[in-house]
């Protein structure tokens, strides 16, 4: 199903739930990827997988909703997003697991990880990725 209108903007009830809490710019990122990949690949999964790996080029899941990265920063935020057509590697969620160790440590400050300040740049990225789910699902409801 497309996630586009024949204008080119997103179908807000086509996207997921934290791009529909998220800035225009990661709604087009998102349906328009997907929408070119269906074109391409014509296989849903590999669709949602590129729209992904585009958007945490430009964007990182933080909390219930997707922001853009810091300071004009670009490019892949994990090692899946990284990757290729047969890239089986670990996701972060959103989470720009190559963001500094400050940046992180800024993220985890805004959804409140506790022991924060005692972790290593590897357990804030796991941390950041617990404290979004948990915040999509209460966002959702669930």
């Amino acid at each position: 199903m497309p996630k586009t209108t024949r204008s080119g903007e997103p179908k807000q009830d086509e996207l997921p739930s934290t791009l529909q809490r998220s800035d225009d710019k990661a709604q087009r990122t998102f349906a328009k990827t997907h929408d070119s990949a269906m074109e391409s690949y014509d296989d849903e999964e590999r669709a949602n997988r590129t729209a992904y790996a585009a958007l945490k080029h430009t964007h990182e899941k933080t909390g219930d909703h997707w922001e853009p990265k810091e300071d004009g920063r670009t490019g892949p935020s994990d090692a899946q997003a990284e990757g290729g057509v047969d890239t089986d590697r670990e996701t972060k969620g959103g989470v720009d697991a190559n963001a500094t160790k400050e940046h992180l440590m800024e993220r985890a400050r805004e959804l409140d990880v506790h022991g924060r300040s005692d972790m290593t740049k590897d357990e804030l990225v796991d941390a950041l990725q617990k404290a979004n789910d948990r915040e999509t699902r209460r966002a959702r409801g669930d």
